[in-house]
């Protein structure tokens, strides 16, 4: 079976209330969290995991606050040799607006996604204003875009689970590593929602759901299940990744 490594590339930042990340917590705390493309590197095809955002806001405190450097997705890529158009394979995460905005620059990709996301997209419920169809035009006017339904192992060692606890078509990404499963999640979180405070745990919660969601009850339960099947956890919008090259 095929051995992977990741490469975290910074391709954009929000800053917002924390409780965006933490369901029912930390409300009010002003929060900065990284937008990432993660490259995946160990098989014949170049892989990606979302393209994140087309014009990053670059400065000083934001990468402070993050930890790390912040790239557009050309800069981000040539630092492993690379340009949009040698991308093979984009797995799609969810379709917010952040985790796509690159993809008409990935020419020559093929782009995974689940079903409902693509219906989600063209009809985004107006709670859900992250959905914005026109940075998938492109590409599915190309053919680019495949779907999936449920959980699909795409290459060895390469595997999307149906995570359904952020979006309703949202796909955490298992890949093989030598330092065991590695999950990047398919839902945005950071650490603290693996592992909460003492305050937290007291009231006998493992986890806490992502801020955004869809189903509080599913999504607690989701999250224990993506916790419990990772040696490597990489929460999507964790900002400790900023500043590592590769993983493991």
């Amino acid at each position: 079976m095929a051995s992977y490594c990741i490469h975290p590339i910074v391709v954009g930042t929000k800053v917002f209330d924390k409780g965006m990340m933490t369901y029912q917590h930390d409300y009010g705390k002003t929060y900065t969290i990284p937008i990432y493309a993660w490259l995946l590197e160990g098989g014949d095809q170049v892989v990606l995991v979302d393209t994140g955002e087309m014009n990053p806001i670059r400065s000083d405190d934001r990468e402070q606050a993050i930890g790390g450097p912040i790239h557009t997705l050309e800069t981000g890529l040539s630092r492993w040799g690379l340009k949009p158009e040698d991308i093979h394979i984009v797995l799609h995460t969810h379709l917010h607006n952040d985790h796509c905005e690159n993809d008409y620059k990935c020419t020559n990709a093929r782009f995974y996604v689940h079903e409902k996301e693509l219906l989600r997209i063209h009809d985004p419920h107006p709670l859900d204003y992250r959905y914005l169809e026109d940075y998938i035009e492109d590409i599915e006017n190309n053919g680019q875009i495949h779907t999936v339904s449920g959980d699909t192992e795409f290459l060895p060692g390469l595997k999307m689970i149906h995570t359904p606890a952020h979006t309703e078509g949202g796909l955490s990404v298992a890949v093989e590593t030598s330092g065991g499963l590695a999950v990047i999640t398919g839902f945005c979180v950071i650490d603290e929602n693996f592992n909460p405070p003492p305050s937290i745990r007291g009231m006998e919660m493992e986890v806490i759901p992502p801020g955004t969601l869809v189903d509080a009850y599913r999504a607690y339960d989701i999250l224990c299940q993506v916790r419990d099947m990772a040696d490597i956890l990489i929460p999507l919008h964790e900002p400790r990744f900023a500043a590592v090259d590769t993983i493991p």
